[in-house]
């Protein structure tokens, strides 16, 4: 990447796209911190003493106004943050300035390139010559798939002499995290070793990184402690009951005008975030069908009133298509999608962007882009001459089309969770209390993250008297 990294007037790196957006920025997180009463707690609980002083914390995470409220309670507890988004149109520009300006170094904006985005992540990882940060707060993944990419080509080179070939394997991304590793290697052979060694440990809070972390502790390639905050009783029970989801639709009227009721939307999985999608989408008017591969879900949705079919049984039917499932890549394929209706609108609202088959589309011999909007495009076929809308390039749509999740939501689940693993592992550093596996989230944490929205919401629990205890 050609452009260079800023420096603040206090010297702090960052590459956002646009500074002087950081007074609108910092109103909204103004804002966003009455709605966060779990984060404020920390601060006012952990802010005198500073028990994260000395840390480096990078964030691989969505840059937004809730992150923002997540980044300076790590900073107000003695912490010193680097930060990138983990999504390419996630990022809201004004809430990256703010942050850049005021608390941390910030390399993210909204609409980056695929290249672009893992230079951010390279620069968030970025410490200097000490090595890389001493924790991780992750939404995904991609930060720790470099270093763990990084060490098994730094080792190989070392035994070998030979460096990684970007144009052995076919995925363009792929070749682009090869690319960056293969081009360290020759200024610096040890750089994410160094940054293994460094790094105590990460909180990681979606599913399908969780289950590739869990797939690396049982081959033993797994490098550092993980804390799993996805399976948290706050992070799972509270996103459901306040429904992560709506935005979803939200995103598919706020890209096309699109008027729902009436229309037959499918939702590809019907798990939790897949049971959201399908509520809202049946609020909204929609008549929605369900696919799924697991007998149980499917009996759910059908207790529920949801037809259950596959995928080839309705893609030539219906109008919107919402995937939800983070099993794999090519849910959707470019084949499902020259069967589909002309101007059928196709999203993803799972945390896994290669659900909906983009390589394919993008290489389909003759197809034709045209863009309305930043994130909303139709894909015209040459034979048949009908297309299909695809919203935010198959990303997630409800933070590239609308603004994810809703304050109070992200902070009672994902961040409170994230701000007690962060100083769970700062605090236990020293002990060995963790070792190269992944950990469920401590239950005294989980009931933490509860309490700490106690007081702001107006409750008082009742205490056991020592009789009722025992």
């Amino acid at each position: 990447m050609a452009s260079p990294v800023e420096r603040t007037a206090s010297g702090r790196e960052y590459k956002v796209k646009d500074m002087s957006q950081a007074y609108f920025g910092r109103l909204q997180i103004g804002l966003a911190e009455v709605q966060m009463p779990a984060l404020m707690s920390c601060r006012t609980e952990f802010g005198p003493s500073q028990p994260l002083k000395g840390a480096r914390i990078t964030g691989s995470v969505h840059m937004t106004i809730p992150t923002a409220v997540l980044i300076e309670t790590l900073t107000a507890a003695g912490a010193e943050v680097r930060w990138c988004s983990s999504n390419t149109f996630s990022t809201q520009d004004h809430a990256a300035a703010a942050i850049a300006r005021n608390s941390a170094a910030v390399f993210a904006w909204k609409g980056e390139t695929t290249q672009e985005y893992w230079w951010c992540i390279e620069r968030a990882l970025d410490w200097g010559p000490g090595g890389g940060p001493d924790l991780i707060v992750s939404d995904g993944g991609d930060a720790m798939l470099l270093i763990h990419e990084g060490v098994k080509a730094e080792e190989a080179y070392e035994n070998t002499g030979n460096l990684p070939d970007p144009a052995s394997i076919d995925n363009p991304e792929s070749q682009i995290v090869l690319t960056i590793i293969r081009d360290g290697l020759e200024t610096d052979p040890k750089r994410y070793r160094k940054i293994k060694e460094r790094l105590i440990g990460v909180s990681e809070a979606i599913a399908t990184a969780v289950e590739w972390l869990y797939r690396m502790q049982a081959n033993g390639t797994l490098l550092f402690p993980v804390i799993n905050v996805n399976d948290s009783v706050t992070e799972t029970k509270f996103q459901n009951l306040c429904g992560c989801l709506p935005s979803g639709p939200d995103g598919l009227m706020t890209a096309t005008d699109l008027e729902i009721a009436g229309k037959v939307a499918v939702v590809c999985g019907y798990g939790d975030v897949g049971k959201d999608s399908a509520a809202a989408l049946k609020k909204a008017g929609a008549c929605v069908i369900v696919t799924e591969v697991n007998p149980i879900r499917a009996l759910q949705a059908l207790m529920e009133g949801i037809l259950v079919l596959t995928l080839e049984d309705v893609v030539s039917e219906a109008d919107i298509f919402v995937v939800t499932a983070g099993s794999g890549k090519g849910i959707v394929t470019v084949d499902h999608m020259r069967k589909m209706k002309n101007n059928a609108i196709v999203g993803n609202i799972s945390p896994f962007y290669k659900a909906i088959d983009m390589p394919g589309l993008e290489s389909f011999p003759g197809v034709k882009r045209v863009t309305f909007n930043p994130q909303t495009e139709r894909w015209v076929f040459p034979d048949t001459k009908s297309g299909v809308i695809v919203l935010a390039e198959g990303r997630p749509v409800n933070l590239g089309r609308a603004t994810g999740h809703p304050c109070s939501v992200t902070s009672s689940c994902s961040f409170a969770n994230q701000a007690m693993a962060q100083l769970e592992l700062w605090m236990e550093r020293e002990t060995g209390k963790y070792e190269k596996k992944v950990y469920a989230m401590p239950k005294h944490l989980d009931e933490k993250v509860a309490s700490l929205h106690l007081g702001k919401l107006g409750a008082k629990l009742t205490k056991l008297s020592k009789e009722h205890a025992d």
